[in-house]
């Protein structure tokens, strides 16, 4: 975590306390729930680059020399909003595929639009066609869930699979 995030949960921290003491619990339960999506974004974002840098370390050890680049409090927008994050691109001769994820960060940001935590994207350079939106959701069960959003609607699980696929494209030579 970077000095900004750790400043932001200390003073999360003491508004809720502050709340409490005050007896108002509207505003303690509202930071609670700041607190607790916020721990879901995070672990969210930090499992979708883990998993792609574990398949480039695969890769690599295989001799696919891929470059592994990370950038902290990358900025960028879905629709009206900005989301900031980490972004990851793994480069390989000249294909890259890029991973960006991240959430609004101060009300100027805006919002994440459908009920969602946080967003995502993954681009191929050069295959418009193989880019995914994701939007990390609630599944039925709570738990934090990302979901590839397509033109049809009809969204779907971002599952291993799927990254599976979006990194062959990566390592494919056509």
């Amino acid at each position: 975590m970077n000095k900004l995030e750790d400043a932001w949960e200390l003073a999360l921290s003491e508004a809720m306390q502050q709340a409490r003491v005050q007896g108002r619990a509207d505003i303690a339960r509202y930071l609670d729930l700041r607190a607790q999506n916020d721990l879901l974004r995070r672990a969210a974002v930090e499992w979708l680059a883990k998993t792609f840098i574990s398949l480039a370390a695969i890769a690599n050890r295989h001799g696919a020399g891929i470059q592994i680049e990370q950038k902290d409090a990358h900025r960028f927008r879905r629709g009206s909003a900005t989301m900031v994050g980490p972004q990851l691109i793994l480069r390989r001769g000249v294909r890259a595929l890029t991973i960006e994820s991240g959430w609004p960060r101060t009300p100027g940001d805006g919002i994440v639009r459908g009920r969602g935590l946080a967003c995502a994207n993954i681009k191929h350079l050069g295959r418009q066609r193989a880019n995914a939106e994701l939007l990390l959701a609630r599944s039925a069960q709570g738990s934090p869930q990302w979901i590839i959003m397509e033109k049809t609607g009809a969204d779907t699980s971002l599952t291993e699979v799927q990254i599976r696929k979006h990194f062959s494209l990566l390592l494919s030579e056509s």
